[in-house]
């Protein structure tokens, strides 16, 4: 059952979701694209739905034990944090799930294998599994152990009453590529309701300085009808030339359309003057595309560790 979390009326809310992938997923490895979710959802929903509905990327979330980040609003272990969805009180309780290092996982879990999903061939198709199995040293009273795989996503919408998006709708969606065989069911496991102005900004605020982290892709331009083309945000302080740039490609039914982006997972500094209203943009997101989930990104203080344990290998220190 959805429930809201610090919610109130006339604001900008966005809900949360949590599905638990339920059969082989054929798709895009890094991610389920909002567009993907987008389609799912539309033929289920009315036309006033389906023309207002913002979907953000879908993001895969091992059903592992975990602890809260650092940065977050909670601390401590958190049990097999992976299989429902924390509470959100401030800006970094939205990406504790959306931040490819995967901090809130345990230090004893494998990092490494969760940021590689297992793959299962079918009739030719290579496609991800909905769960990974580990082996147990010998002499554990069992050899194996299984931890299944979940999405994590967001929708808004500018139009009042259009969140939350029932539950009813969203059970059983089927997302990625041979959905006729059976492929990428998913099952809503929880979703919750979070006001984006009600929320803590005092890390953003209080900061020396901030860098602006890519979470997707961010469109420079699209050959999809009436897409526009754009420059890198003179906000990001760095050259135009010194990004990542990926090709990648919107699907709409049977037609196919050339996207060029600036890669997601790069780190620049922010020199935009308003940080808590750009925090916000980039929660509901940014650029050509950000309906469909393109253009989503986060501010951290500069020198925030990204990963600790490999900070201080790479430094010689202890891990």
């Amino acid at each position: 059952m959805w429930q809201w979390i610090r919610g109130g009326g006339g604001v900008t809310v966005v809900q949360q979701v949590l599905f638990e992938v339920e059969s082989p997923y054929f798709g895009h490895p890094y991610f389920v694209s909002g567009n993907a979710v987008f389609n799912a959802v539309a033929s289920r929903v009315d036309e006033r739905t389906r023309r207002s509905l913002h979907v953000s990327h879908g993001v895969f979330v091992p059903g592992e034990y975990g602890e809260f980040p650092e940065d977050a609003s909670q601390d401590g272990y958190a049990g097999k944090l992976g299989k429902s969805l924390p509470e959100v009180n401030a800006y970094e309780d939205l990406f504790v799930f959306r931040d490819a290092a995967q901090r809130w996982l345990l230090s004893s879990r494998p990092r490494d294998a969760h940021n590689v999903l297992p793959v299962q061939s079918h009739g030719g198709r290579v496609a991800f599994a909905p769960e990974t199995w580990f082996g147990r040293p010998e002499g554990q009273r069992k050899q194996r152990r299984s931890v299944s795989w979940y999405v994590h996503c967001y929708v808004h919408s500018d139009v009042d009453g259009v969140v939350p998006v029932s539950e009813d709708v969203l059970d059983g969606l089927q997302l990625g590529g041979a959905r006729n065989y059976g492929f990428g069911e998913v099952s809503v496991v929880e979703t919750q309701l979070v006001d984006l102005d009600a929320l803590d900004y005092s890390g953003v605020r209080e900061a020396d300085g901030l860098q602006l982290e890519l979470v997707t892709p961010y469109v420079l331009a699209s050959e999809a009808p009436d897409a526009d083309s754009q420059s890198v945000p003179w906000w990001w302080g760095v050259p135009a030339d010194g990004l990542r740039r990926r090709e990648t490609r919107l699907v709409n039914g049977d037609e196919s359309h050339a996207v060029a982006t600036v890669d997601h997972g790069q780190v620049v500094e922010y020199d935009g003057g308003d940080a808590v209203r750009t925090a916000k943009n980039g929660v509901t997101r940014v650029g050509t595309h950000s309906r469909f989930g393109f253009g989503e990104f986060r501010l951290r203080p500069c020198g925030a560790d990204r990963v600790p344990e490999r900070t201080a290998a790479a430094s010689g220190g202890d891990a």
